[in-house]
């Protein structure tokens, strides 16, 4: 196990009925909010509405960014900045799924900043103050409600970048799971791949004499196996819509899960490139992409496969050699992400291999990515074409 320092500062507020506190929490940090959120529907479901009467019973004034992109792009974090700036905002609230807390997030360190917030997305500058931020989720997927990182897409340069830093964490999140029970059945299956896509980032690591933290992902992992697919089959499933929303906060706040371990966030790379230029969602491109990573890399270190084929996947070892059960476990994961919905391939989104050269390069622009094995240019087309 490697030295390691940890440090949440986000409030955690969970269970049902929670975003009534909303206005309390958000008083205690500014006065003038930008509500920031998604395609409006928050709007549908009534949570717009209560929203909007805690803030204003708070004696808050509230200043609206809607149709924040799945993929949120920069030009809308540049709008929110210029009212932020403009109708001196103090504090903002994101009230939605990843994107729409990414943009927020992204939002809150420009505001300060004299430069160009895609600076901070391109390692140019560091951001080193922000305005508070707090969050309503609506969607259980990318940990963003408790972590300081931030992915932003330059929708005209088709570029998706990630930035972060301790200054744009949450201060508070508000974890109702009930506000997930109208979450379409896509962004369910999106969102279970995108927390198990969390987990494998940290658990396939070459970090020895750590078993509680390999622990902690598997039980990551066997949570969302067990309680996805009553999620789709009961949308209102209480149980298995607060199991899910938990798992994916644990699953990427800040390190908990696998402090003292090398990650890799390889694939979560090669991802960001098919969707800066095709636009599809992250959890349907990494379903794709992380078994066919898993396949180009197991070798590197296979008892660390063997030991996820057995535990996660009960693969039976008996008569198998560690290369088929490793490869067991590769394929099961391939054959649940299956049978929950999401795509296998990226010509499902009618993507071909016309571009896998420039999303190569553009993946290890900085250097090669990944830890569990290096990934140079080749080794990322070779990942895009068992893909294809």
């Amino acid at each position: 196990m490697n030295s390691f320092q940890f440090k949440n500062p986000t409030h955690i507020v969970f269970g049902e009925g929670t975003a009534d506190q909303v206005g309390k929490l958000a008083s205690q940090y500014g006065k003038t909010i930008l509500l920031v959120y998604g395609s409006g529907s928050i709007k549908k479901t009534g949570l717009y509405d209560k929203t909007i009467s805690q803030l204003t019973n708070a004696g808050l004034t509230v200043h609206e960014l809607p149709n924040i992109e799945p993929n949120p792009r920069l030009t809308t974090v540049n709008k929110g900045i210029e009212i932020c700036r403009t109708q001196g905002v103090d504090f903002i609230l994101a009230v939605g799924g990843g994107s729409v807390i990414d943009a927020a997030k992204a939002i809150a360190a420009g505001v300060p900043y004299e430069g160009d917030v895609w600076d901070f997305f391109t390692n140019k500058a560091v951001i080193k103050e922000a305005l508070p931020l707090g969050t309503i989720l609506t969607l259980a997927a990318t940990g963003s409600e408790m972590n300081g990182s931030t992915v932003v897409t330059n929708w005209e340069e088709n570029l998706k970048r990630g930035a972060g830093s301790p200054h744009i964490y949450p201060v508070f999140s508000i974890l109702d799971p009930t506000l997930t029970y109208s979450v379409p059945r896509n962004h369910t299956v999106n969102g279970a791949v995108d927390i198990m896509s969390h987990v494998f980032e940290q658990y396939f690591s070459l970090t020895k004499n750590t078993p509680l933290q390999e622990r902690l992902c598997e039980s990551i992992l066997l949570t969302v196996i067990e309680n996805v697919e009553d999620a789709l089959a009961n949308p209102e499933d209480a149980v298995a819509r607060a199991n899910l929303m938990w798992c994916g906060t644990l699953a990427l706040n800040g390190g908990l899960i696998s402090l003292g371990m090398a990650n890799d966030w390889a694939s979560h790379g090669i991802e960001h490139e098919v969707s800066a230029i095709y636009d599809i969602p992250h959890g349907a491109g990494l379903a794709v992409i992380f078994p066919n990573w898993m396949k180009h890399v197991y070798e590197e270190r296979i008892d660390r496969f063997v030991q996820y084929a057995v535990r996660v996947w009960g693969i039976n070892p008996e008569g198998k050699s560690d290369k088929e059960i490793a490869l067991a476990g590769i394929q099961a994961t391939r054959d649940f992400f299956t049978r929950i919905g999401a795509e296998s391939r990226l010509a499902d989104f009618e993507i071909g291999s016309d571009k896998i050269d420039r999303m190569a390069e553009e993946a290890v622009r900085y250097g090669a990515i990944g830890s569990f094995k290096r990934l140079e240019k080749e080794d990322v087309k070779a990942i895009l074409e068992l893909s294809l």
